[in-house]
C-alpha cells in the first residue's frame, strides 16, 4: 500500500494511526500542501479532489477520505477493532469522529483559510476563525463523551473517535486554542503513550519540517 499524505495533514495523521494500530506496512508518499503539490495533474489523476490522504491498494484501487480509509482498514484487519460491535455504541463513536472530520476540520483546513485570505482577511482574523472553530467544536466533543468513562473517548479501548481526536488537538495548539478540556487532554496523553499514535505524530514523519 502507498499512503499519499503530508506530515502536517491531520487527515493523513488519522490514517497513519490506523495503519499502525493494525500493524499494516505502507509506503509514504508526501505531497507538500503549502506548495500546492496536491493540485499537480499527476496527483489529481489519483485523487480528483486534490486532497490528502489517498491510499493506493494493490491492483490499482485508490481509497480517499480518511474515515472511509480507516473503516476499510478495520474491515480487512479487524483486530484491534476501531468500532464497537454494539450498534448504539458504534453510532456514538462514528458521531464523535464525524464531528471532528466533517464539522471542525473542514472549516479550518488550508483550503478554507486560503479562501479567507483571498477575501481580504488578515492573518489575525484567519487564525481567529480557525481558533474559534476548533474551540467551539471541541467544546461539543467534550460534552459528547461526558457520560463515557475510561482511558479513551469511549471506554478502555481505542476507537475511531480517538484516532480523530489526537490530530485535532495538534491543530488546536497550532492555532493557539484555549485547551480547556482536561478529559480530552487526558485521553490524548493515554493515546500518545501507545507507539501506534506516537510513531504517527507529524514531527516523526520523514517529510517533517
Amino acid at each position: 500500500m502507498r499512503l499519499h499524505g503530508y506530515f502536517r495533514s491531520t487527515a493523513s495523521y488519522r490514517v497513519r494511526i490506523a495503519l499502525n494500530l493494525k500493524g499494516l506496512g505502507y509506503e509514504p508518499v508526501s505531497h507538500h500542501l503549502r506548495k500546492g503539490e496536491q493540485r499537480a495533474p499527476r496527483y489529481l489523476a489519483i485523487n480528483p479532489q486534490g486532497l490528502v490522504p489517498a491510499l493506493e491498494l494493490g491492483g490499482g484501487a485508490v481509497l480517499t477520505q480518511s474515515l472511509a480509509i480507516c473503516e476499510y482498514l478495520d474491515e480487512i484487519a479487524p483486530d484491534p477493532a476501531l468500532l464497537p460491535a454494539d450498534p448504539v455504541a458504534r453510532a456514538h463513536v462514528r458521531a464523535f469522529a464525524q464531528a471532528i472530520a466533517c464539522d471542525i476540520h473542514p472549516v479550518q483546513n488550508l483550503k478554507v483559510l486560503d479562501r479567507l485570505r483571498g477575501l481580504g482577511l488578515d492573518e489575525d482574523a484567519v487564525n481567529g476563525w480557525a481558533r474559534a472553530t476548533i474551540e467551539d467544536g471541541l467544546d461539543a466533543c467534550d460534552r459528547l463523551i461526558a457520560e463515557h468513562a475510561g482511558r479513551f473517548c469511549f471506554g478502555d479501548a481505542v476507537t475511531l473517535a480517538d484516532i480523530c481526536l489526537v490530530p485535532q488537538l495538534v491543530n488546536a495548539r497550532r492555532f493557539g486554542a484555549d485547551l480547556r478540556w482536561p478529559r480530552l487532554l487526558a485521553i490524548e496523553a493515554a493515546c500518545l503513550a501507545l507507539p501506534a499514535f506516537s510513531d504517527a505524530a507529524p514531527e516523526r514523519q520523514a517529510d517533517a519540517e
